[in-house]
């Protein structure tokens, strides 16, 4: 990975999590010389939850993933970078078959048990014989660090990502790390790229999945880089229960809103950490959205300005272009009255009451505009309605990756 990106922040250290065993190998995907998949085998009685992207052109991984997680249990989890498997029909169901399949025929356990994610380019089947090459040297290789997991599951990434937090169930303290690659494509409308939460705790899968809902909307549902939805966004929770705490079924039990808590502090930061490495971008922008109508249209209002490529060029500028976000709260298709609304950059006050506030002074905002941390304000004077969205600026970078991205 080079040209890292000038928001990223280092790797943390991260505990193991018993019951959860990481593996990485070359499967050559790409003409690169570096580990692209990742191999995680989990104790009998793991139970996994999870969410996938709301596209309408959704991958053969999603799709496994998706009736996988009907049954709420999970041996292993096979992860593919450079090469996405989406819209290979046939083909591409096949591989992820053979996927299991070979995972299954090694362990001993079920191929529902086995979850398959896939990254990279669209459109070209991921070639079975690679595969099913690379998870034999997987089987056999030496456990990986969280680092090398994470750094095998990205594509466009420029530093490896990953997060933990800890909670406290009963007398038990149980972990929780995750890893995520996600740079660019990035308008989940559910999730991130491809993600994993895995932790030691004991909880019954419908309740991980209700937490991992919640978390997920408050976070992965937050972020923008381009306002592309991926065909292949996966974010799965893995718990191995080995931390020996009373299992959770309610979120009434001890402890369970501690876990919930956690479970939520580690998506966002992993949301964080994909926007901080957006392709191209130089700030991380937070835009927040309050006196909307009601929670939901003060989301839309808010990705509506984090999505405009004229916001977000503006700061990539420093320019105090506020013009632009009156635009994005205009188009957005949800009440809002001219005169009743402000906005500010940081803490500085640049517009109420449908003109410039006076006395407006640029010189404050222009220096804020200069940091790596910016914040966008809106109020509509509407109603009680609040979000916060996070997002990127618009750079050059960004259209010399895409522009050869195939390449």
């Amino acid at each position: 990975m080079t040209d890292v990106s000038p928001l990223a922040v280092p790797f943390p250290a991260l505990p193991p999590i018993a019951g959860v065993r990481v593996a990485v190998a070359r499967a050559h995907y790409k003409t690169w010389d570096r580990a692209d998949l990742t191999y995680a085998a989990f104790d009998p009685g793991t139970v996994v939850a999870g969410v996938t992207t709301r596209s309408k052109c959704p991958s053969p991984e999603v799709e496994w993933c998706r009736q996988a997680l009907v049954l709420g249990q999970a041996r292993a989890l096979v992860v593919n970078a450079g090469n996405s498997n989406a819209f290979t029909g046939h083909r591409g169901r096949a591989a992820v078959e053979a996927i299991a399949a070979r995972v299954a025929g090694a362990t001993g356990c079920q191929p529902s048990d086995v979850f398959v994610s896939s990254t990279g380019v669209i459109g070209v089947p991921l070639p079975i014989d690679k595969a099913e090459a690379g998870i034999d040297a997987a089987l056999s290789a030496p456990e990986a660090s969280w680092r090398e997991a994470a750094e095998a599951i990205s594509t466009t990434d420029t530093f490896p990502k990953a997060a933990m937090a800890t909670a406290v169930i009963g007398a038990t303290t149980v972990s929780i790390v995750g890893i995520i690659k996600g740079s660019g494509m990035i308008a989940p409308d559910m999730a991130t790229m491809l993600g994993y939460l895995f932790t030691d705790a004991a909880i019954e899968a419908p309740l991980l999945q209700k937490m991992m809902d919640g978390a997920n909307a408050a976070t992965f549902s937050c972020i923008t880089v381009d306002g592309d939805t991926s065909t292949s966004d996966t974010v799965l929770a893995f718990a191995t229960g080995k931390a020996g705490n009373a299992p959770l079924a309610s979120i009434e039990d001890e402890g369970a809103d501690a876990f919930q808590a956690a479970i939520a502090d580690v998506c966002r930061q992993l949301a964080h950490l994909v926007v901080r490495d957006g392709e191209g971008a130089s700030k991380f922008i937070a835009v927040e959205v309050a006196g909307a109508t009601s929670d939901e249209s003060a989301h839309r209002i808010a990705m509506s300005i984090a999505n405009s490529p004229l916001v977000k060029t503006a700061i990539a500028g420093e320019d105090a272009n506020w013009g632009r976000v009156v635009m994005a709260v205009g188009k957005a298709g949800e009440p809002a009255e001219r005169d009743q609304l402000s906005i500010r950059f940081g803490s500085t006050q640049v517009a109420t009451g449908g003109l410039a506030v006076t006395g407006y002074d640029e010189a404050p905002v222009a220096a804020h505009l200069k940091g790596q941390e910016i914040e966008i304000g809106v109020d509509l004077g509407l109603g009680e309605g609040r979000a916060t969205v996070w997002t990127c600026d618009l750079t050059h970078g960004y259209i010399s990756i895409n522009a050869d991205y195939r390449s």
